[in-house]
């Protein structure tokens, strides 16, 4: 079996925000256009008109995708600034009401929109996946079985969507709880090798259930157009180098679970429901809570698990050339992750007296502040 090449690609969506009022407003005509003379493919519309995605090129190490997320950011906002708008990234707007939003008039969308009927309508979130070179395909289920074990501590890490329609959720990710009510989603089930795979796909599409792969919403999925596995755990991240920070846990980690497998060594799978708790953990407390050790058989704070994690990263980390990134990511747990910033905003603006709405909307000029910083 070749070594994986563990290249990159990452794909981000944003929202577009009133500069003024800081709610959500349709792109512009002519917006998307602009971008896409801009960046090509690198952009396109998403399912709502406030929103756009952006993808990477392929990428060899975590240097060259920061370089290309702060290329395809600062764009969109050079654009967006043109136009009258400002982006952000955050998994939900603060304040936005989703059933006031206008869609995007797509076959895919409309295709969508048919299927999931209510469920569809509901959509008004963003997120961050991140695709990792896995040529082989075998070794593509190995490590998707494996890696399934973190998914709860990318969540944690990228939470960013504190707040749902004016409300502080108590969560700090909201989006899943959007997500969720989608088919097809959560936690990848286990598997026992790609053919199992191709032959779950092919029996829901024979049946007529969805027309290929790319209507499976696992928070982790073999990739259906290229030989990657994709995380798509994470919100999306306001600040870039926190972005980049995750990109490279992602990394290393791929890394040091191959690495085991050259060792003839793996690591444990532990049953979908436990690692689904510390899911759950992570969506409600991020970085605040703690998460259970199933190998100690007892919570620990999650500051501590980080630690414990990056200590097993350094050496792949240091020999892909991302260390400093994936030590950022113990900042990150130390000091807070976005949906920590979010509701620290609101409350301050609270204390200082605003009222409901200007507490909200001094979150989001936060946001669109940090959508440029570091870029």
């Amino acid at each position: 079996m070749a070594d994986p090449s563990l290249s990159l690609g990452v794909e981000e969506e944003y929202l577009l925000v009133d500069p003024e009022t800081f709610d959500l407003v349709p792109a512009p005509d002519g917006l998307f256009d602009a971008c896409a003379d801009a960046l090509g493919d690198q952009v396109t519309p998403e399912f709502l008109q406030c929103q756009l995605e952006v993808g990477t090129a392929v990428c060899a190490d975590v240097a060259a995708v920061r370089d290309d997320l702060a290329r395809l950011r600062g764009t969109v906002a050079a654009v967006a600034d043109r136009f009258g708008v400002v982006p952000i990234a955050a998994s939900t707007h603060p304040f936005a009401e989703w059933g006031r939003q206008v869609f995007t008039d797509r076959a895919r969308y409309r295709d969508l929109e048919a299927d999931l009927a209510g469920v569809a309508r509901r959509m008004l979130i963003c997120g961050m996946h991140v695709h990792v070179g896995v040529e082989d395909e075998d070794q593509r289920i190995d490590l998707l079985n494996q890696v399934s074990y973190f998914l709860p501590h990318l969540l944690a890490l990228s939470a960013s969507s504190p707040f749902w329609e004016g409300t502080e959720t108590g969560l700090s990710c909201y989006r899943l709880t959007v997500f969720d009510n989608m088919p097809r989603t959560g936690l990848p089930p286990r598997l026992g090798s790609f053919a199992e795979y191709r032959r779950s796909v092919d029996t829901f599409v024979r049946c007529g259930v969805m027309e290929d792969a790319t209507k499976l919403w696992w928070d982790l999925r073999p990739s259906d157009k290229y030989p990657t596995l994709e995380a798509r755990i994470c919100d999306v991240v306001p600040r870039i180098d926190d972005a980049v920070a995750i990109v490279a846990v992602i990394q290393s980690l791929f890394a040091m679970l191959h690495d085991l497998h050259q060792r003839n060594q793996r690591w444990r799978i532990y049953d979908r429901f436990l690692i689904d708790e510390n899911r759950w953990r992570a969506q409600r407390y991020g970085v605040e809570g703690t998460m259970i050790d199933f190998g100690r058989g007892e919570s620990a704070p999650f500051g501590a698990l980080m630690e414990e994690l990056v200590d097993l990263l350094r050496p792949h980390a240091d020999a892909l050339g991302c260390l400093p990134e994936v030590e950022r990511a113990l900042g990150i747990a130390r000091d807070g992750s976005s949906a920590t910033r979010q509701v620290a905003a609101y409350r301050a603006a609270m204390d200082g007296g605003a009222d409901e709405g200007a507490a909200l909307r001094a979150v989001v000029r936060d946001l669109a502040a940090e959508f440029t910083e570091g870029v």
